[in-house]
């Protein structure tokens, strides 16, 4: 035996070989200093934008906030994405990001049952010079995606959550090959890891991602960012 195996065999006398891949970071997460960390490296957003957020913070709004947000405008150019479909839009934070990543020649759908969230969406949307490349629904998303006759880059699900596996029935139809489906708070604070959840929410999101996955229409990812992000490329 060698010098080498024999230290080795020291090593692991009396121990049980822990049998977990040594690829996966356990006890890790992008929580607190970390979270910290990777915000501080974002770019400084514009006035509007830093005011939504602000706004957000104040009125508790649900935003997808600066690090998801720079996700999405990435995705979006890495396609060269023309026309994005936003299922929950609320104030159209991602909104102004969506509609800065297609370009002028673009188009973004915005969505929300609340009007009040639509009208201070549209101040803010022309506030940001982006006015002309959205169009404005108030009313139920879902229902007007399924009136929708043309496919799309990218459709981006925020939704309430319980209506998110009706989501995943209607989306395939209407993006293109190639195409993005994007989905928000897919890790659902951690919820999604409980061992017999109760809560209706987190069922529906589980059921979401199990069957996002099995599809045979898209290849997907969850990114481990904020609230969790599924990606999911059309075939």
């Amino acid at each position: 035996m060698t010098e080498t195996k024999k230290t080795e065999a020291k090593k692991t006398n009396g121990k049980k070989k822990d049998p977990r891949p040594t690829w996966r970071h356990y006890n890790f997460t992008t929580a607190g200093p970390v979270d910290d960390y990777l915000y501080s490296m974002l770019p400084k957003r514009s006035e509007v934008l830093t005011e939504m957020e602000q706004y957000a913070t104040e009125h508790k709004i649900p935003i997808v906030g600066p690090a998801v947000a720079c996700v999405l405008q990435q995705l979006a150019l890495m396609i060269n994405a023309r026309h994005v479909f936003e299922l929950g839009s609320a104030i159209g934070y991602s909104t102004i990001w969506w509609a800065e990543a297609v370009g002028e020649n673009g188009s973004v759908v915005y969505t929300d049952g609340d009007k009040k969230n639509a009208d201070r969406a549209r101040s803010y949307f022309a506030r940001a010079g982006v006015a002309t490349r959205i169009t404005l629904h108030t009313g139920d998303a879902l229902e007007y995606l399924s009136e929708q006759k043309r496919e799309y880059d990218i459709i981006f699900n925020d939704v309430d959550k319980d209506d998110y596996p009706r989501v995943l029935r209607l989306v395939a139809p209407r993006l293109r090959k190639g195409g993005l489906f994007i989905t928000d708070n897919v890790l659902w604070s951690g919820h999604v890891a409980e061992k017999n959840p109760t809560d209706p929410k987190t069922k529906a999101i589980l059921e979401f991602n199990r069957k996002l996955y099995d599809s045979k229409d898209f290849y997907t990812t969850i990114l481990p960012i904020r609230d969790g992000l599924a990606v999911a490329l059309k075939r």
